[in-house]
């Protein structure tokens, strides 16, 4: 189910409604979860079995983690039954077509692709089933916050309401197709009664007018126009329009999964639970470090914390930091898709950090003055950086980014204006987001008697543009991955 559907519109009142209709926690967890198992099965309740099975086994294994007394090889057992199954998961359904292209012709690879569907949503809720296991791991028999294992004088009910919980916290749905990926730690312990009292109705609106705008009206009608990024027709358009299509998939692709995430925290509050931020204004970062601190928050401290600390981080030389950086961009990269295209895009990423922790240093870049013109290049440079990378998100073989590069200095033809201009119209919205963000302390020093009523029209432009201005719906970007 889209959250920009009519199907969804009616999905929601009704879901919040029931919710509220009780006052345990069972009732509220209960009502969610089975609410959440159908709009995730809404389209194709074919997906519905590979989500319980995760769920189940995800479950069990924790239990085991966490069962107090619980012996040592038995919690081994269930570690390497957790990870294994996740990962084993993950490998069958993502990565069994790229896997078998190293051994077989393409056209049989193919042929196994088509014959094993990517599941939606698969990365994110096997992530947040690693890290239940890793965490119920390292937790032991002190257990995770919000989670109490059963014990075998435990009550039947108590045994029922420790899986509850997990079932709610894989299958919650505001984020369980498109992230942001939520941690058991993060999460677990905000599972309880709610009212209407809890709900922050102005962040929860702000978020949700915010989330629609980016995606309906600046994502959307973005995705008419990049859809000239493919190989029959970038190749005829001037060297302009190649660089406002680069700039402009850039802005989309942001739009969209921001907005996703807006949305997806937007509808949790309303529920009365808080999920992690995903994006922090990335277009004004100044270096690739910076970058990946802002953009995709949840992967990136996912990553940090399940892979790269684990591999040993910073802490033994540079020569190890710049070879674990490498290997947590290139996983990180292939998480986003079972193609080299998205491999080689990760490494990309791994080898800019790689030299740029060799060069002056992540401190240095960050106390220059954020608007001093330097400062200003690198940001500049940066997202050009990032957008160009973009391009093997788009575009399905390396060979067509490269005939795009080709393209771009190649073709000297006059510019199409109408093509540039509605780019530009639709990318203005995110430019001026980020430019509001970024005199924040000056805003900060403005009374709140001028800021509030300006803040107030933009959300409610916003809300209006959202009912007669939307783009053709369409599917978000990263439910792909």
């Amino acid at each position: 189910m889209l959250f920009n559907s009519w199907s969804f519109a009616v999905f929601l009142p009704l879901v919040f409604l029931v919710h509220f209709l009780g006052r345990s926690t069972a009732w509220q967890i209960g009502v969610l979860t089975v609410a959440s198992f159908a709009f995730y099965g809404w389209t194709d309740p074919s997906l519905v079995p590979l989500l319980v099975a995760s769920t189940f086994i995800n479950g069990l294994c924790a239990q085991q983690l966490l069962t107090p007394g619980m012996a040592p090889e038995r919690r081994r057992t269930a570690l390497r039954l957790g990870l294994g199954f996740n990962l084993g998961a993950l490998a069958f359904y993502k990565y069994a077509s790229l896997l078998a292209g190293l051994i077989v012709s393409r056209e049989w690879s193919t042929a196994l692709h088509e014959e094993i569907p990517l599941p939606i949503g698969i990365s994110f809720y096997t992530f947040q089933g690693i890290s239940l296991i890793l965490e119920s791991w390292w937790s032991g028999d002190r257990g995770l916050a919000g989670l109490t294992a059963p014990t075998p004088s435990t009550p039947l009910a108590g045994r029922i309401g420790f899986h509850a919980r997990i079932w709610f916290f894989k299958a919650f749905f505001p984020q369980l197709v498109a992230g942001p990926i939520v941690k058991a730690g993060e999460f677990l312990h905000q599972i309880g009664s709610k009212t209407l009292r809890d709900i922050d109705w102005n962040d929860a609106i702000r978020k949700l007018v915010l989330g629609f705008f980016l995606k309906c009206v600046v994502a959307d009608n973005l995705k008419d126009e990049t859809a000239a990024l493919n190989i029959g027709e970038f190749t005829k358009l001037p060297r302009a329009n190649l660089i406002a299509l680069l700039y402009g998939f850039s802005f989309q692709i942001f739009a969209d999964f921001a907005g996703y995430s807006l949305i997806a925290q937007g509808l949790a509050r309303l529920f009365g639970y808080q999920l992690p931020i995903n994006f922090n204004m990335p277009y004004l970062s100044r270096s690739l470090t910076e970058f990946w601190r802002r953009w995709h928050i949840s992967l990136s401290s996912w990553l940090r914390q399940y892979l790269y600390l684990p591999l040993g981080g910073n802490r033994r030389g540079p020569w190890r930091t710049h070879f674990n950086l490498f290997v947590v961009m290139f996983l990180g990269g292939l998480w986003h898709g079972a193609a080299w295209s998205y491999a080689i895009w990760g490494s990309a990423h791994g080898l800019l950090l790689a030299f740029e922790r060799m060069g002056r240093g992540e401190a240095k870049i960050q106390a220059d003055p954020p608007w001093n013109p330097l400062g200003v290049i690198r940001a500049l440079l940066v997202f050009t950086a990032v957008s160009v990378l973009w391009l093997l998100f788009k575009l399905p073989e390396f060979s067509h980014v490269i005939a795009f590069g080709r393209s771009i200095v190649q073709n000297s033809a006059p510019a199409q204006t109408q093509p540039i201009f509605v780019i530009t119209l639709f990318s203005l919205p995110v430019v001026a987001w980020h430019l509001w963000a970024a005199v924040r302390p000056w805003r900060a020093k403005l009374p709140s008697a001028w800021t509030t009523p300006v803040e107030t029209a933009i959300y409610a432009t916003a809300l209006l543009l959202v009912w007669i201005n939307s783009g053709s719906a369409g599917d978000f970007i990263y439910f792909q991955f």
